[in-house]
């Protein structure tokens, strides 16, 4: 279960990192609301998954995923470049996660 809870909180890592582009800097109302509320709820589900994973398998998968899944909707909502060597660098992260996954079972 706690795989699945770090899985989800990596997930809201990229919510509230596309959601500091929509709050324009925490100008804007609801996205900021929305930013603010995955961000908590992201550290909080991470906070949890760490009462029996490793800490820093977990940062790092965590860290990961927000990571890939940021930088591929940065590509497709706001039009950010993507070369070759970025989309095989973010695959090479995923490699990394899946790895680390690996190796705690």
């Amino acid at each position: 279960m706690n795989w699945f809870l770090l899985f989800i909180a990596g997930l809201l890592e990229v919510v509230w990192a596309i959601g500091l582009k929509y709050s324009e800097g925490f100008t804007k109302f609801w996205p900021s609301i929305w930013t603010i509320f995955s961000l908590v709820a992201s550290f909080l589900l991470l906070g949890i998954s760490l009462k029996s994973l490793p800490v820093g398998t977990a940062y790092a998968i965590w860290v990961g995923i927000g990571a890939v899944g940021t930088a591929l909707f940065g590509m497709i909502l706001f039009d950010e470049p993507a070369s070759a060597s970025k989309i095989v660098s973010l695959g090479l992260i995923c490699i990394g996660i899946a790895g680390l996954r690996l190796a705690q079972t």
